[in-house]
């Protein structure tokens, strides 16, 4: 198992890498010149090609990577922020617990209101509460982010005027902004869970277990939700990464200063530095993620675990 962990982490690196590269390739590529939007619309050709030299764009492409790279994997300097003049690392420090509260509260919500969900349909296969069921997670996946959000504040907050609009502050400014980034998760979760569950409801040891007069409600906790785990647990660690780079759309519409808002913001105003670090973080935290779920399927099969056994003997006998 330390095997297959310090492999993973290795790969992990290499992700990191290839992301730095990309997303520093991208932006460098990308049509327009960041020093105009910072010289100010009045700004002459000596300004802007000023404004160049001050931000270190009139280097060369491998001149700007190689120093992007040596900062940031070497130094662990985070560059900063050429709109706001501040700390990439301070920004973030700031803004995350944000993101972080409305990320993962939302996935508690969509996890445990999509399992109940999709516990409850499966059992009843193709009779009305499965439709009801399936047809509420429909609802709920197919409306937009964005559109539910603005729907959300007409009624909470024009209508009825019991939750903010916009802002942080209280426990009420999230109350919308979760609920919002809660619905997709949910549908998605209920679906899986259902799935899932159907794949082992005809299986010989559920039958067998009816047989034996056992209640539905062990069949179904005690035999078939725990051999329905694996696929559930891929798509918790797809939400979990989704924690800190799923809320972008949800922060804008409520104006909640997050790291979302942050990395959009600083997108339209050609805020590099800020981008590169977002998309890393981004990319940190979802690998993390996914090795989390690989390890969680060790400890849950235990096909997987004497695989990795297995793997470890050959090597020793050779």
């Amino acid at each position: 198992m330390a095997r297959y962990i310090v492999n993973r982490l290795f790969w992990m690196i290499v992700i990191l890498l290839g992301t730095a590269f990309a997303i520093f390739t991208i932006l460098y590529f990308t049509p327009g010149d960041p020093a105009v939007v910072f010289a100010g619309g009045s700004a002459t050709a000596a300004d802007v090609e000023n404004m160049r030299h001050i931000l270190g764009l009139d280097k060369s492409y491998l001149q700007q990577l190689g120093e992007f790279f040596y900062n940031t994997f070497i130094k662990w300097d985070l560059g900063t922020s050429w709109a706001y003049n501040k700390p990439v690392v301070e920004e973030l420090v700031v803004r995350l617990p944000r993101t972080i509260i409305i990320g993962l509260a939302a996935m508690v919500l969509n996890l445990s209101s999509g399992l109940l969900m999709g516990i409850f349909a499966a059992p009843h296969e193709g009779k009305w509460q499965d439709s009801l069921t399936m047809g509420i997670a429909m609802v709920f996946i197919s409306a937009p982010d964005f559109w539910v959000a603005l729907m959300m504040i007409l009624l909470f907050s024009a209508k009825l005027n019991i939750l903010p609009a916009y802002g942080i502050g209280g426990p009420r400014y999230y109350v919308m902004p979760i609920l919002c980034a809660a619905l997709a998760g949910i549908a998605v979760n209920a679906r899986q869970t259902r799935a899932s569950m159907l794949g082992v409801f005809r299986e010989d040891y559920i039958t067998t277990a009816r047989a034996k007069g056992q209640v539905e409600k062990k069949v179904v906790y005690g035999h078939m939700l725990p051999n329905a785990l694996m696929p559930i647990i891929t798509s918790i660690g797809n939400g979990f990464s989704k924690i800190v780079a799923g809320t972008p759309v949800i922060e804008s519409v409520f104006s909640i200063p997050g790291v979302g808002l942050y990395l959009l913001t600083s997108i339209n105003s050609r805020d590099y530095p800020v981008v590169r670090i977002c998309v890393l973080f981004f990319a940190v935290f979802t690998a993390i993620s996914m090795l989390l779920v690989d390890l969680t399927y060790a400890f849950v099969d235990p096909r997987i675990k004497a695989q990795y056994s297995g793997s470890r003997k050959k090597v020793g006998k050779k």
